[in-house]
């Protein structure tokens, strides 16, 4: 059964618990109540990680069409690029995202939550983080009410200001292509202090620690990119600073 059969048939609900369990329930048909939520006690596996962080790029796909009040087909096109879909099951899956955006709970519980359950690694939400930037910048542009929708997740999941520059750096003009900021430091950093932020960056974002957490593959594609991006700009800059 794929990832997608497993969320839709609501048995995963009962395996992840919290809001994002509830919801999967509520959209399957199911009555879901009260339960445990694994990520608060750190004892969530591998499975149900990667089904936490699917559900997440849905209903956080879905709370950010809210923000911005439509969802255009360049979107929809967006989020197909990112998740290889079964075409039948994109009829549930548009059912998960339907319910997401029109519960009347905000995104912040949802956030949260996998949050949690990836706070020991930041480089996965970083990475869902730019998967909703895909999105969100697939119609030409990122609105002002999508960039604060982002900036708050990004707040919610820990990561710091560093962080979020980075991600707002590497998808969005015109200094989208500036190493410093896609290396996250200052134009003055010492050759010592950019090689430092540059491994520091490999090894948070190598594809190989995503494949490990049980990520799916499509996140490992994206993040085969992202590195990309990372050696291409230490490639500007660190032979030009002598490191």
């Amino acid at each position: 059964m794929t990832v997608w059969g497993k969320i839709l048939g609501g048995a995963a609900g009962f395996a992840l618990g919290g809001p994002l369990g509830a919801l999967i329930g509520a959209a399957a048909g199911h009555a879901v109540d009260k339960m445990r939520e694994p990520a608060q006690d750190g004892v969530a596996d591998d499975a149900t990680k990667k089904i936490a962080f699917t559900i997440a790029v849905v209903v956080l796909g879905a709370k950010m069409a809210k923000a911005d009040g439509q969802v255009t087909r360049d979107e929809i096109s967006a989020f197909k690029e990112i998740f290889r879909v079964p075409p039948h099951e994109m009829k549930n899956v548009g059912r998960l995202f339907n319910r997401a955006r029109s519960d009347a709970d905000g995104f912040e519980p949802y956030a949260r939550q996998i949050g949690r359950m990836f706070r020991d690694n930041p480089a996965v939400l970083a990475e869902l983080l730019d998967g909703l930037f895909h999105i969100a910048r697939a119609d030409g542009t990122v609105t002002p009410d999508e960039l604060e929708f982002l900036e708050q997740v990004a707040h919610i999941f820990g990561l710091d200001a560093a962080d979020w520059d980075r991600v707002r750096a590497a998808n969005l003009g015109p200094d989208k292509a500036d190493p410093y900021n896609i290396l996250g430091v200052a134009r003055d950093a010492s050759p010592d202090e950019i090689k430092a932020a540059y491994r520091k960056l490999v090894r948070e974002n190598h594809p190989d620690r995503l494949v490990a957490q049980g990520m799916p593959q499509e996140f490992v594609d994206l993040a085969n990119g992202r590195l990309a991006t990372i050696n291409a700009a230490y490639e500007r800059v660190g032979p030009r600073r002598g490191t």
